[in-house]
């Protein structure tokens, strides 16, 4: 049970005007804000999806052919735009605890889509740096790809989804598992299905002006931030749940009283690693499985539409796995949580190692869909749970710096494997010890105190 903890203001908390620039007031609806928290912040991940793999993705083949790269060529300008981006991810949460996730996510949508924008006159800009430059060499359009990717990583998989999703999480704290589990179906459809409508937007308009139309969608969009987005409850005179603050009514229980943890001080807890090393494991083999599934599945011996047809069940399991792991997880110790994910990333390791045999198939499905499932609810969940609201976009934004780089690693040490050894059989026997190293190092574990 959460009840608001009277604690002064901290000094490195700005705090500010919480409805400038906004016709919206929480306090005039009918019904808990937080519930408008929960459809905006929802809408906000979602449109992060243009600086995510899945969206990038289906840009790859128009963009590297108008551009002369070669799948390598730009596959490794992704890998330096992302890893790039991982660095600053960090500070970016820090400005979230500073600020407050109405306008870091501003003006992350805002530079997405500026971003967007240059994209789409990618292939001019290149032509013309070379004429200028008179270079014809390849390096001028991967150095632009470089910082492009870079701009739209750290703006969209980066600050506008951590941003939104811990806005969520601050104005919940009893049902924050319940809440989790609306937006964790939401964004499962949201992502499964944008490589359809990206798709089709490319085909009926071509790859520059659908950037461009969705970098007009995201201007629309950074307006509607400023209008719906809040900071958290106590603004308004809540706290988590709807429950209005009585100032006067004194608090006596201690375990009633959040306690919160810094950034330095989470990074001392045995839990901040095993938790943020297991999600970083689901980043690297969800981002080089997909990157690579057509080729995986062709070296053996299935067709493309076999190896795409996988990605239904996992989804399947990913969104019953979510949604009641999201439930429970007001109840349950998510050491349990960290345990089951750990078991079945071995699943999925082995699944892959054998995936000649069809068995490796239905390990690589129930593993990565029951991995799925429970990364939407540790990534959102436990952090705010474990260490508190007060510093969480620090945490959540080193974090989120350990998921960038192993989605910018994966892609080429996946392809590496299978060109230099042969068989992306190998990278099963790099990830199988890691996963043993954190199932011995969690044993231990207990949900941090102060």
């Amino acid at each position: 049970m959460f009840i608001l903890s009277l604690q002064e203001k901290k000094d490195n908390i700005i705090y500010m005007n919480p409805n400038k620039f906004s016709f919206i007031n929480p306090k005039k609806w009918p019904f808990f804000y937080g519930y408008v928290v929960l459809i905006i912040g929802s809408i906000g991940v979602l449109f992060s999806i243009p600086g995510q793999t899945v969206g990038v993705s289906v840009f790859t083949d128009p963009v590297k052919d108008a551009l002369g790269l070669t799948r390598n060529q730009f596959s490794n300008a992704y890998l330096i735009g992302t890893l790039l981006s991982a660095f600053f991810v960090t500070k970016a949460g820090v400005l979230f605890d500073k600020f407050g996730a109405r306008f870091v996510a501003f003006f992350a949508a805002f530079f997405l889509a500026v971003a967007l924008i240059i994209f789409s006159y990618a292939a001019g800009i290149s032509e013309n740096l070379k004429a200028g430059l008179q270079i014809t060499s390849w390096m001028i359009p991967f150095l632009l790809l470089c910082v492009l990717f870079f701009l739209v990583r750290f703006c969209g998989q980066g600050v506008l989804t951590m941003a939104s999703r811990n806005m969520v999480m601050m104005w919940f704290d009893k049902n924050r598992g319940k809440v989790n589990s609306i937006s964790s179906i939401a964004v499962s459809l949201g992502f499964s299905s944008s490589p359809i409508l990206f798709n089709y937007l490319i085909d009926e308009n071509g790859w520059e002006v659908s950037w461009q139309i969705l970098a007009m969608c995201l201007f629309i969009f950074s307006f509607l931030i400023l209008q719906f987005y809040r900071n958290k409850p106590e603004d308004f005179g809540f706290i988590p749940d709807g429950y209005l603050v009585k100032v006067k009514k004194k608090i006596k229980k201690e375990n009633t009283i959040e306690v919160n943890f810094t950034l330095k001080e989470a990074k001392n807890t045995r839990a901040f690693w095993m938790f943020g090393l297991a999600l970083a494991f689901n980043s690297f083999f969800s981002t080089g499985f997909t990157f690579h599934v057509v080729s995986i599945f062709k070296a053996q011996g299935y067709d493309k539409t076999t190896a795409i047809a996988v990605f239904l069940p996992i989804s399947i399991i990913a969104i019953s796995v979510s949604t009641l792991a999201n439930i429970l997880s007001d109840y349950v110790q998510h050491k349990i949580y960290l345990f089951i994910m750990l078991f079945s990333g071995v699943l999925a390791a082995v699944g892959l190692l054998i995936l000649d045999n069809a068995i490796g198939i239905y390990l690589l499905v129930i593993g990565l869909g029951i991995y799925s499932g429970l990364f939407a609810v540790v990534n959102a969940v436990t952090w705010p749970r474990y260490f508190g609201r007060d510093y969480l976009g620090a945490i959540t934004g080193k974090v989120m710096s350990f998921l960038v780089i192993a989605s910018a690693l994966a892609p080429s040490l996946f392809s590496y494997c299978f060109t230099t050894l042969g068989s992306y059989h190998y990278i099963s026997y790099i990830l199988l010890p890691f996963l043993l190293f954190l199932l011995m190092g969690s044993f231990t574990l207990k949900k941090p105190e102060k």
